[in-house]
């Protein structure tokens, strides 16, 4: 298990450039399964979660090829297994988009029920209950979902009491295949799952209103693209990158961006009183640094609301603003691990239910911290590059599952980052 030993502070410059999406590229890559021929991915990122993906996907029986440095990923769906290991789905949420895949093209599936961060309940019951909707038996028992078709998969109307991701991916394969029409009501309107949605249009299906909360799915037979599907940039790691030159204090050029799908980040920054420059169409964001930043009010919500995905990064850089913040986690209810890591920073953060109240500005002392997360590592890496003297990060496999070599990039901008095994 390898750690991160930071030596701050740290002033960056230079250009970065943003990696294809995580978020993305893993609910692309289960979508080969609904295909008899190769399907190929290009700016698929080099991470840990891509790496538990394939695996999985193997153990399934499935053929696959990655150019780990060209970022091209291929797939020969030869499904011999329709079961999704518990050994496999513990390391990652997303294994739970193994579901729909199997029970559209197999009309069975055997898939452990999710791991991932240890952030709170993502329940798989809006899952089970829509596919039950469509004619799935579902059983669930000793950990495992069981789902398996009987007739006839058959469209019908889903309305998700609360807004679901990987509800809305899993519902998207099934109702593409599925006899009739199917209407997700509540769908879910992040940017990955209209990148999913359109990859399956590309190949056949016909499905409208994708990006807003109701989403109509006409089935109908697919067919395997015949060129390369590029995954879109990685928006929250973007954020990140943002956050980290505004930490900092540092100037840098952002590129492989979609500003677009960065609203809500850029005006809270931006309220905070950051500089950010939009260029070439918004795939380049460069950032000036200021002096003084403002407090800020902010509540985490489904997209375009403010992300989750970036609350922990905002947290510690609302500890250099002047006066009081607060930020409202709407989404996880156990999502502030990482606040008693920056406390031994110097935070100053009090949480209370799912508010956190932060007095700033504060100055960072170097010392040992542990990732909790995925997003929680992103911030205490930042945190680290500001803090006055050494600071060593555990359990950054966290880090490697979501981020592209982040060590690797903050080093060649001027951060002093050394990897350390355990």
């Amino acid at each position: 298990m390898d750690s991160l030993i930071i030596e701050g502070p740290s002033k960056l410059s230079g250009k970065v450039e943003v990696s294809g999406s995580k978020n993305s590229a893993l609910p692309l890559l289960f979508a080969s399964i609904l295909f008899n021929e190769k399907v190929t991915y290009e700016n698929i990122p080099r991470l840990w979660d891509v790496e538990t993906t394939l695996k999985l996907l193997e153990m399934m029986g499935c053929g696959t090829e990655w150019d780990k440095e060209g970022g091209r990923v291929s797939i020969i769906p030869r499904v011999t297994s329709q079961i999704a290991p518990y050994e496999q789905v513990k390391k990652m949420r997303a294994g739970i988009l193994a579901l729909g895949p199997l029970v559209a093209k197999y009309g069975d599936a055997k898939v452990s029920l999710p791991g991932g961060c240890a952030i709170g309940a993502r329940p798989v019951n809006y899952h089970i209950d829509a596919l039950r909707k469509m004619g799935v038996t579902v059983e669930v028992e000793e950990g495992y979902i069981h789902a398996s078709i009987k007739g006839k998969l058959i469209g019908t109307e889903i309305l998700f009491p609360e807004v679901t991701v990987t509800g809305t991916e899993n519902l998207l394969y099934v109702g593409a295949i599925a006899e009739g029409t199917t209407v997700l009501q509540n769908a879910a309107c992040e940017p990955e799952v209209v990148a999913l949605g359109e990859f399956l249009v590309s190949c056949g299906a016909k499905i409208t209103g994708l990006g807003t909360q109701t989403v109509t799915i006409q089935g109908t037979p697919l067919v395997a693209p015949t060129k390369p599907i590029r995954v879109p940039p990685d928006r929250i790691e973007a954020g990140t990158w943002v956050s980290i030159a505004l930490a900092t204090r540092s100037q840098l050029e952002i590129s492989g961006c979609d500003a677009a799908q960065m609203t809500s980040v850029l005006a809270a920054f931006r309220q905070m009183g950051a500089k950010i420059e939009e260029v070439n169409q918004g795939t380049t964001l460069k950032v000036i640094p200021v002096e003084k930043y403002s407090p800020l009010h902010i509540e985490t919500a489904p997209y375009p609301g403010f992300p989750t995905d970036m609350q922990a990064q905002i947290l510690t850089l609302l500890c250099l603003a002047e006066g009081r913040s607060t930020v409202v986690e709407s989404i996880f209810e156990n999502r502030f691990m990482h606040v008693a890591e920056l406390q031994r920073l110097g935070a100053k953060i009090e949480v209370n239910g799912n508010v956190a109240t932060v007095e700033g500005p504060v100055k960072f002392q170097g010392a040992p911290i542990m990732a909790t997360d995925l997003r929680a590592s992103a911030c205490l890496v930042l945190a680290g590059l500001i803090s006055k003297g050494t600071t060593k990060v555990s359990r950054i496999y966290h880090l490697d599952r979501g981020y592209q070599r982040l060590d690797e990039k903050l080093c060649r901008l001027g951060a002093k980052i050394t990897r350390v095994a355990e």
